[in-house]
């Protein structure tokens, strides 16, 4: 799941939760627009916020967050500095 606008940004209606079912079914290689129409989002700046959403949170962590390996490594590093300054 990623960081779908949980309501449209210019009429204010709920379309979060309805990513996940249109996502599955476009994957599954239904046609949007009549899947939108099942899902009941009806009003065209609704549809364009499902449509134009793009899955990028993935992308950007990349970049933000380190591999726990890493933090672990430089924790042992600390605690070994630790040891040498206590003799």
């Amino acid at each position: 799941m990623g960081m779908v606008p949980v309501r449209c940004f210019s009429c204010g209606a709920l379309v979060g939760h309805k990513w996940e079912e249109f996502e599955r079914r476009i994957k599954a290689g239904e046609d949007a627009g009549k899947v939108l129409d099942d899902l009941g989002v009806r009003r065209y700046c609704c549809r364009s916020i499902l449509l134009s959403h793009v899955e990028v949170i993935d992308d950007v962590l990349k970049y933000f967050i380190k591999p726990m390996g890493d933090k672990r490594e430089r924790e042992g590093e600390r605690e070994e500095e630790n040891e040498r300054e206590r003799e």
